[in-house]
């Protein structure tokens, strides 16, 4: 993609769409900026939050594999893993599925990952539409757009963070749904591309099984820190633009030093191996093993640790909040510096 290209894009797109907006304080008021993980409308009184994602190039994996029951988990993942950074309880999705052809037996299979990312997340899937358009799409994609509720004074964005603060990192599942473009080029478009049945070193799992590693879903344990621990401060998805998803937050005044990463999963290392990716550009794109963030003061570490410990996600204080007007991400041990999407090396 052409970074600079698509920016000025949806500079253009964004301040077409803000004037739609009502004045603050009507009926349907837009509480948030246009770029957070999800937005957040005043409906009457209560806090509607909404969303929409897709699972992108991910789906040419699932029909590489000829595997499509467990994308759907992804689609549901992508977008409840959004609506909790903003402290909302997600309620339900609606699902769009473009196809080349339709085939029931796909349909069906996609259906399968959809209900069990919904029962994952405690939400309906409450209708969707299917669309064939042969003459757009090569095989299938699929998005969805989901809501949930949060209550007007609980809305989570990071305007109270102060330097101190601690950030905890909780694992991914591996590459979950982003960067599988630059994947699929590392393994499958050079002299030699890898098979799909290649064992990933350490773990023997095959290449196509790891790459289709559906997205975690974090709902019931950020629900319940949400409940128990009344400081929560930030809550980031981190998805594409991997860390730099940090400074996402809204506060001006903050930046994130994270010096105590967890290990590196072996399907990163991979991917830097095969495709000769620069450090900086895989921690750009990738979540390199750390999928959400949870940012609390430094005496609720603790219970957050201990409600993720009992819903069995293994989970690290990485890093903490320090005082940058810049709103940089600092990585010292990867001597990466990090501002908006790029990361420089010191």
């Amino acid at each position: 993609m052409d970074t600079d290209e698509a920016d000025i894009g949806l500079g253009r797109l964004v301040k077409r769409i803000t004037p739609t907006w009502p004045r603050h304080g009507n009926f349907g008021t837009v509480l948030l900026p246009i770029g957070y993980f999800a937005n957040v409308i005043d409906i009457g009184g209560t806090g509607l939050a909404i969303c929409t994602d897709g699972v992108g190039s991910k789906a040419i994996i699932a029909k590489l594999r000829n595997k499509y029951d467990t994308i759907g988990i992804d689609c549901v993942a992508v977008n409840v893993n959004d609506l909790i950074c903003v402290g909302a309880q997600p309620v339900s999705l609606v699902d769009y599925i473009a196809v080349e052809r339709v085939e029931a037996q796909v349909l069906d299979a996609i259906a399968i990952g959809l209900a069990e990312g919904a029962a994952q997340a405690g939400i309906s899937i409450s209708g969707g539409e299917t669309a064939q358009l042969e003459d757009v799409v090569r095989g299938f994609d699929l998005a969805g757009t989901a809501v949930g509720t949060v209550s007007l004074d609980k809305i989570v964005t990071g305007r109270h963070l102060e330097p101190g603060d601690c950030v905890i990192g909780i694992e991914s599942s591996g590459i979950h749904s982003n960067g599988l473009t630059l994947a699929r080029k590392a393994f499958f478009k050079q002299d030699r591309p890898l098979p799909l049945e290649y064992p990933l070193p350490g773990s023997g799992v095959p290449l196509g099984e790891e790459l289709l590693c559906p997205t975690l879903i974090y709902v019931p344990e950020i629900t319940e820190i949400l409940r128990r621990v009344p400081e929560v401060k930030a809550l980031i998805n981190i998805t594409s633009d991997g860390l730099l998803n940090l400074s996402r937050v809204d506060n001006a005044r903050v930046g994130f030093r994270i010096d105590e990463l967890p290990p590196v999963p072996e399907i990163f290392k991979l991917i830097q191996e095969y495709g000769s990716v620069r450090t900086a550009e895989m921690f750009e794109v990738y979540n390199m093993g750390v999928g959400f963030c949870v940012v609390v003061g430094e005496s609720d570490v603790g219970p957050v640790l201990s409600i993720l410990e009992q819903h069995r996600r293994k989970a690290w204080v990485i890093g903490k909040v320090i005082e940058d007007s810049t709103k940089g991400v600092y990585l010292p041990r990867q001597r990466l510096e990090g501002h908006k999407k790029r990361f420089r090396e010191e």
